[in-house]
């Protein structure tokens, strides 16, 4: 039951009992809505929905269903509240969720409150899945010259093998192995590591007898269970003492993975009543369900919080872009080609804080994989959410997924009842859409993205002629500026006893990682059946290039597996590493250290390849200045070439066995040999069989001991987990929002300043101030773990913030996390520099340009900069999420007006600012700031609603979540 929500709905006489199904009771909504339901997107039909059933007079009220209904006149002009269904956490962003709940259980008490009252009240599933760092890559004994013995021959070709019910002698070892069997006596199955994996059933493809799980993986999971112990206890207290919450442990796979395969109902059913799934989560791929017909997207950790204890999301009722698809897929195409060029179309449409929803002949032709992999990108293009209604292409993946019978007929009828199921065959016009953008599937080519931001395309064919164009333009969003003379400079380096030449547009990071394509069988499977192809060529990789495969989950070890092209895969160094967010956060293992100095001495453009959502610069690793972000055939292609800078028409890729030129055409997978082994391998046991592990855990979690007290028994020795400060203040009533009075500049930034900028991820940087933080609890570098595994600990995160070493502050005029302390002059880390303002009681704000915030919705952007000490930021405009984001934490978020910013005002930022909030906030309204040189100009207060004035009037959602409380 939400917490503050009144009983009843006055929509309560628009309940009926489903015709075919008379137990099943819903509201329905399509009578309910009349002539003006039928125009509506299926997205709004949702919300609409959600207002009727939720709708109390308090939190959800009649008006708000009404001005959800008339959308077409409404949209943009009114803030509307949504209560989802669940909440999907990942242990990123969980983990301080779950400890801020821990925090307000203490404060609660503290105040006279009965902390076990504090729980979540909205179904929350939080998956431990971002703890995941390759510390192993490459097992030894695959890189071993001939670890199954017997004369060194080229492996016989192989087509993928059917599992049959037999039993064969167990392997014992022989040369087409490659060492990936290790079954039998002469192989791996004797070793340390050879114990079974619960959630990835392999098959040796040569025997079809079950192996042990490749070293590598154990040796990963035996580390993340190690330095994450702390972290993992917290979770197991959490799911003993919490009501309504459910943890999924690690190496399950990843939140939005998950998700997919096990958590999605499509429709609820809550006592035979049923009404249309929906969620928020903390994930950036959380849209990923909308591929499902699921209306989702993500939140911030602040706002997340604030709907596990019962209140909605409140958000602009959006405009709803239809995006009609026609036409028919090429063959050479792949869903990540298809999502770059839609992420191109929508970019260029504009649709950022809007709905987009997908429509058109050329819809039915795309899989449910295709549309959940289409879906994830939308956050990429600012989108709220990219939303494909369910159809009979979904009740078939359905089916597969393992949805009995009944459950598929009571879905299918109820969808029907109240206009959610889309039937092309239907003679039902269109819904009505804000605007629409036409793509036609047959014009899609495949195309990378690069080298520095996501909506950067590059045909494939043009990737060498871009590539040198990067290498010639200024330093900016694409261009590096290497000097003519030295743009075909060659630096020799010894590895491993032989000499390498690393030039501009090496490889030296590729990989196919848990993000985008794990629920796509067919661009995983075509990486697999390229790489089978390329090692019966006699095609290599080269052994510094650092490689990796993490599947989102066990399902895609299985059919990769019992398809053949694992071992294949694996001979190429992309070994299965582990399950969860690893190259695509920054978790990647540094490169070796005679690579990285000779890209360092010779200032070379090394490049990393990934099949993910995210290039930002210095994301994968501090040397790697181009990133580019590809299918994972073309990510698999790249390494086998070792550069970018290549024409796959004109070059070959490289030299196969008996001098033969092997090029990219020759190994390609034709869709045809994707769509057999699709057939044989992707069916429907596997999703049952995962689902059966998913829910038993593993031996590790199960084991683990955790405390069951109501309240956390907090470690003051601790350097995981700490209790915040964010509720020091906690009263009964709040007080009136305070002035800003001579406040500093903190940073002066720029446009498009990212969450990964502001937010710490990645590795620990020895030199930072959470790394002297951490050195003075006596812990080593090596000790450090991530700034993701330490989110429960607001010391390392404060540190952390703004500590990108990509950060271009205007103050410092170069890339670096540094700032000037205007008071004694000094150029300090950004933390450094906060601290001192902090203890001369001098407030601090921040300059920035457009589309602050851009990027992953991250909590720590907010909370880092509200712990600094930052009472507002001042930016010519916000990414949406982010600026809630601000207003959740206690941060006035302010935009100047059009066509006004710093320079324009003749601001340098090395003023202070003096903001005088009134006692009286109303939405978007004026305030005039007052600089020292005496300078008044007017900025816009950007609270677009009554309330998100009352979440900064209580200091931020916690607070006033915690109120409720006492």
């Amino acid at each position: 039951l939400c917490l503050f929500r009144l009983p009843g709905s006055p929509y309560q006489p628009a309940i009926e009992a489903l015709e075919s199904h008379p137990e099943k009771k819903f509201y329905n909504v399509s009578k309910l809505g009349g002539a003006k339901y039928d125009t509506l997107p299926y997205s709004i039909r949702v919300l609409f929905e959600s207002s009727v059933r939720n709708c109390d007079g308090f939190l959800v009220k009649e008006t708000d269903a009404m001005n959800i209904l008339d959308w077409k006149t409404k949209q943009n002009h009114v803030e509307v509240p949504f209560c989802p269904a669940r909440v999907v956490l990942q242990d990123f962003t969980g983990i301080p969720a779950m400890i801020d709940f821990a925090a307000m259980r203490e404060a609660v008490r503290n105040a006279g409150g009965d902390p076990v009252k504090v729980n979540p009240a909205c179904p929350t599933d939080l998956t431990v899945d971002h703890s995941l760092q390759i510390d192993f890559s490459k097992c030894a004994i695959q890189n071993a010259p001939n670890p199954g013995g017997g004369e060194q021959k080229p492996p016989a070709k192989l087509s993928p093998l059917k599992v049959q019910p037999r039993k064969l002698p167990p392997c014992r070892g022989h040369s087409g192995c490659r060492g990936s069997c290790s079954a039998g006596e002469s192989g791996r199955g004797s070793g340390p590591f050879s114990a079974q994996i619960e959630n990835t059933p392999i098959l040796c493809p040569f025997h079809l007898q079950p192996v042990p799980e490749p070293e590598t993986v154990l040796k990963n999971q035996e580390m993340e269970f190690g330095r994450n112990r702390e972290r993992l206890q917290f979770f197991k207290w959490s799911s003993k003492v919490f009501e309504n919450i459910s943890i999924i442990p690690p190496e399950t796979g990843t939140a939005h993975q998950v998700n997919l395969e096990y958590l999605s109902r499509v429709v609820f059913d809550v006592k035979d009543f049923l009404h249309p799934d929906s969620m928020v989560g903390t994930d950036s791929h959380t849209t990923m369900v909308n591929g499902l017909g699921i209306l989702g997207w993500g939140v911030g950790g602040i706002e997340t919080e604030a709907v596990m204890l019962g209140m909605p999301v409140t958000l602009t009722l959006p405009e709803v872009v239809g995006c009609e698809l026609t036409g028919t897929v090429s063959p050479f195409a792949t869903s990540i080609d298809i999502v770059l060029s839609i992420t191109k179309h929508l970019r260029q449409a504009d649709v950022a804080g809007k709905f987009v929803e997908f429509f058109g002949s050329g819809v039915s032709q795309l899989s449910v994989a295709d549309r959940t992999t289409i879906a994830n990108m939308c956050p990429e293009y600012g989108a709220i959410l990219s939303f494909f209604p369910v159809d009979n292409v979904t009740l078939k993946h359905l089916k597969h997924a393992g949805f009995d019978k009944a459950k598929l007929e009571v879905t299918e009828a109820y969808l029907k009842a109240v206009k959610l199921f889309r039937n092309d065959e239907s003679s039902s016009r269109e819904p009505e859409y804000s605007q629409v953008v036409q793509v036609s599937l047959s014009s899609i080519i495949p195309y990378v993205s690069g080298p520095k931001r996501s909506q950067d395309r590059v045909a494939v064919n043009n990737m060498k002629s871009d590539f040198q164009a990067c290498l010639n333009e200024k330093s900016g969003v694409k261009g590096f500026q290497i000097a003519a003379e030295k743009q075909n400079d060659i630096v020799p380096v010894q590895y491993e006893g032989n000499e390498y030449k690393l030039s501009h547009g090496c490889v030296v990071i590729a990989a196919v990682i848990s993000c985008t394509n794990n629920c796509n069988p067919s661009v995983m499977l075509a990486a697999g059946l390229l790489a089978k192809k390329a090692v019966e060529a006699g095609l290599m990789v080269k052994p510094y290039i650092r490689t990796s495969l993490s599947p989102g989950s066990g399902m895609v070890t299985h059919y990769l597996s019992s398809s053949g092209v694992l071992p294949y895969l694996s001979k190429l160094g992309f070994e299965v590493v582990g399950y969860g967010c690893s190259t695509c956060v920054g978790n990647t293992a540094p490169l070796p250290e005679a690579i990285r100095n000779a890209i360092k001495q010779g200032d070379i453009i090394a490049c990393g390849v990934l099949s993910g959502t995210k290039n930002f610069e210095g994301r994968l690793c501090d040397c790697v200045r181009a990133n580019y972000l590809a299918s994972p055939p073309l990510v698999v292609a790249y390494a086998i070439a070792g550069t970018v800078r290549i024409d796959f028409d004109t070059e070959p890729l490289g030299t196969g066995f008996n001098g033969k030129s092997i090029y990219l055409r020759d190994i390609w997978p034709t869709r045809q040999e994707l769509h057999t082994v699709e057939e044989e391998c992707v069916i429907s046991s596997m999703f049952k069989e995962l689902k059966e592990k998913m829910e038993k855990g593993n031996k590790r979690w199960n084991l683990l001991e955790a405390p069951e007290s109501t309240l956390f028994p907090w470690d003051l020795k601790s350097t995981y987990i700490r209790c915040p400060s964010f509720f020091d203040k906690l009263a009964k009533e709040p007080v009136s929002p305070q002035a800003v009075e001579n406040a500093h500049v903190l940073l002066y930034l720029g446009d498009s300043v990212t969450t990964d900028h502001i937010s710490p991820a990645g590795s620990i940087a020895r030199s930072s101030a959470a790394a002297k933080y951490l050195t003075s609890k006596g812990l080593t570098p090596r000790e450090f773990n991530s700034y993701g595994a330490r989110r429960g600990n607001d010391a390392v995160m404060t540190r952390g913030t703004f500590a990108n070493i990509k950060l271009l502050n205007k103050f410092i005029g170069k890339p670096a996390p540094k700032t000037i302390h205007f008071p004694s002059g000094q150029t300090l880390d950004v933390f450094e520099a906060a601290e001192l303002y902090q203890k001369e009681g001098i407030p601090v704000i921040i300059l920035a340009g457009k589309k602050y915030g851009l990027g992953s919705s991250r909590d720590w952007a907010a909370k880092g900069p509200f712990l600094l000490g930052v009472k507002a930021v001042l930016a010519e405009s916000y990414e949406k999420v982010h600026r809630s984001q601000l207003i959740g934490i206690g941060i006035a978020p302010l935009q100047f007006r059009p066509g006004e910013n710093p320079s324009t005002l003749g601001l340098t930022g090395r003023e202070q600012f003096s903001i005088l909030f009134p006692p009286e906030l109303s939405p978007r309204m004026t305030l005039d700031i007052k600089t020292s040189t005496g300078k008044v100009f007017s900025v816009i207060a950007l609270f677009e609603n009554n309330m998100e004035i009352t979440l900064y009037k209580n200091g931020g959602s916690l607070n006033f979540v915690a109120r409720r409380f006492l």
